[in-house]
């Protein structure tokens, strides 16, 4: 399955999409193509040939958190994963707010009968007291609808007060993930712990105070693809399903492959599968198979307009501390962009970037709110001057969908001992997002937008 990428110049005039309001020239910004995202939902729904989950958690892995999981809705997800509760009360109040609900056969249909299903995995730390109080956020989750994970009987139990205080407003049981720990070691009921877990959430059940809608567990192993590691996570977790059954509960759904077990263990799919960063177009590992590999296309291009473009004379060093020296007479360009916007200090003498039509590289230290490049020598080797091969406001792109010239993420990653996960995550909220795609014009307002009461 191909597509055609969508074409960005860096001439429109960008928008800010949560004013609406041109950007200055100078202005750096995060370029997403919502319609690579729906290219990738669609290739990675087809290998995984079950119900998926849009993981959109920490911004949509920096992405946008509304924008990402309208597209991703829009194109056939039937659930919606984050993290944190306050990050799913606010995409919640968002859909709410824009009319969105479930989608339904079609890819496009979006009818209002059904709010999205929403699953968020991190609970906070209440005594039922204090999840039964007025206010309370587990009592705001449930009533918006949103399923929670349970991995202790500490957190059934505030969430069973919760919901018993909620019972009168709302008039149905908390719908729950029992979450086994299969070999992360991480969050997870233990497999000593699990079936005192099971018996309590069986008589929350009974009680009609809860409802056990799925069994879900992480790979902590799955891009490896000869470790066995996955094999060991199945079996316990096939194990953990005997042991909830046994307690009297049958939870209809099982999950427990990302974008890595779907892709390479087929028979971790179960019954949903969570799509997380194959969505925007980067793999889990590209030592394995990288983004062309897997026809995914990578929907974040961060770049800016260069603000200056100056010679310097050999050996004069650059940036603080002076880690890097010029070998000869050199043209340099300072790029709007750093560490405050999420670009790794370890970038620092390496990070790729492409401006001009030529691939150049940071030089110096990574500074708070720029960094330095090097456009090359500013003479022949004979002395005759060269001039330089980028001016001011010239677009750099430090990373998006690679091409001879453009760095991919995935280099950017290798030059800082990280994973593409945390390049693309880390960028900062003061970097504008901008939408590309047939719906971005829609749907990029709801980007950072307050939910409206």
């Amino acid at each position: 399955m191909t597509r055609r990428r969508a074409a960005w110049s860096g001439t429109i005039s960008p928008v800010n999409a949560s004013t609406g309001t041109p950007l200055p020239a100078t202005t750096s910004r995060a370029v997403i193509d919502l319609d690579a995202i729906a290219h990738n939902a669609h290739v990675l729904a087809a290998v995984g040939g079950v119900p998926w989950m849009a993981v959109v958690k920490a911004d949509a892995y920096g992405h946008g958190l509304a924008p990402v999981a309208i597209t991703c809705l829009r194109a056939g997800a039937t659930w919606l994963g984050v993290a944190q509760l306050a990050e799913a009360l606010h995409l919640r109040a968002l859909l709410d707010a824009a009319g969105v609900a479930r989608p339904a056969h079609h890819p496009d249909s979006v009818p209002t009968s059904e709010r999205p299903r929403l699953l968020c995995w991190l609970m906070p730390v209440l005594t039922p007291e204090q999840a039964a109080a007025p206010g309370s956020v587990l009592r705001a989750a449930l009533a918006a609808g949103i399923d929670l994970s349970v991995s202790t009987r500490a957190q059934l139990d505030a969430i069973a007060a919760a919901a018993r205080a909620e019972s009168a407003a709302a008039g149905v049981p908390a719908r729950i993930h029992l979450k086994v720990d299969t070999g992360m070691s991480r969050g997870g009921a233990a497999a000593a712990d699990l079936p005192a877990l099971a018996a309590a959430a069986k008589a929350a059940e009974d009680e009609g105070t809860v409802a056990v809608v799925a069994l879900w567990s992480h790979l902590s192993r799955a891009e490896e693809l000869g470790s066995g590691s996955t094999a060991k996570h199945l079996s316990r977790f096939l194990e953990a399903e005997r042991t909830v059954a046994e307690a009297g509960l049958n939870p209809r759904l099982r999950h427990l492959a990302a974008t890595a077990g779907l892709l390479w263990h087929p028979d971790a799919r179960l019954d949903l599968v969570r799509i997380g960063i194959g969505l925007y177009g980067l793999s889990p590992d590209p030592a394995v198979a990288n983004s062309a590999a897997l026809d995914l296309v990578p929907a974040m291009r961060l770049e800016a307009p260069l603000t200056q473009v100056k010679r310097i004379p050999a050996g004069q060093a650059v940036s603080y501390g002076g880690t890097w020296r010029a070998p000869t007479d050199r043209w340099l360009g300072l790029v709007p962009l750093g560490y405050g916007d999420g670009v790794p200090r370890a970038a620092s003498n390496g990070g790729p970037v492409a401006v001009g039509g030529i691939r150049s590289a940071i030089v110096g230290r990574v500074c708070m709110d720029q960094v330095v490049i090097d456009l090359g020598p500013a003479t022949t080797p004979e002395g005759a001057p060269l001039d330089p091969p980028a001016a001011a406001g010239d677009v750099a792109v430090l990373w998006g969908a690679p091409d001879a010239v453009i760095p991919a993420a995935d280099e950017w990653a290798q030059v800082c001992s990280t994973i593409n996960y945390e390049i693309v995550t880390r960028l900062g909220e003061r970097v504008p997002r901008v939408y590309l795609g047939r719906d971005a014009a829609r749907i990029s307002s709801l980007h950072d937008q307050e939910p409206r009461a």
